[in-house]
């Protein structure tokens, strides 16, 4: 007789059946129905946890997706660059369109979608700016979290918004020397 999972083994379970669909149909084919068969459990104990499919689409993209390191050029606007290249490159991917599927849906709710200043995005961000106000780039008024994400955000939004496949370099070298690296030096005269 099988036991019945609860608790963080439960969970487990339905994030890898999320994954595993995500994976395998996109966030189109998503559904709690496939994922609570998959998981071996049933829909009361998906929605008890996650919301609704986008709330679950998320935190199972958060399970697939790494953590990766801020570069450090000893420039931020080469770190600035770098970082969005490696974005664009992962929102070009097969995985990032998973994600650009879930924004999408998620209709511009930042609880979900992880721009709030606590988030690993914002984190990674704002490493980026504190190492540039320590080598005398920016000054210090400059790390405010909006400031510190304004590259990232603007990235997003050519997917979101324009709906390309993918982000041409000279848009996002553009948005850092037009857009990022004027609003950091404009914090000091704030």
């Amino acid at each position: 007789m099988q036991t019945r999972r609860r608790g963080a083994a439960l969970e487990a379970a339905i994030l890898q059946a999320a994954v595993d669909e995500l994976t395998d149909s996109g966030f189109a084919g998503l559904t709690m129905d496939r994922v609570a068969q998959r998981a071996g459990t049933n829909k009361n104990a998906i929605y008890r946890r996650w919301p609704d499919r986008v709330a679950l689409g998320l935190a199972a993209y958060k399970q697939m997706a790494r953590a990766i390191e801020p570069p450090d050029t000893g420039s931020l606007r080469e770190d600035a660059l770098e970082t969005l290249r490696r974005a664009n490159r992962h929102l070009s991917s097969p995985l990032g369109m998973i994600l650009r599927d879930l924004l999408a849906a998620a209709g511009g709710v930042t609880e979900l979608l992880g721009e709030r200043p606590d988030d690993t995005q914002g984190a990674m961000w704002l490493v980026m700016l504190g190492r540039a106000v320590a080598r005398g780039e920016a000054a210090p008024e400059a790390l405010h979290p909006r400031v510190a994400t304004v590259a990232i955000v603007l990235l997003r939004n050519e997917f979101v918004t324009r709906g390309v496949p993918t982000v041409p370099d000279d848009v996002l070298v553009e948005i850092v020397d037009e857009v990022y690296l004027p609003l950091v030096a404009g914090r000091a005269a704030g």
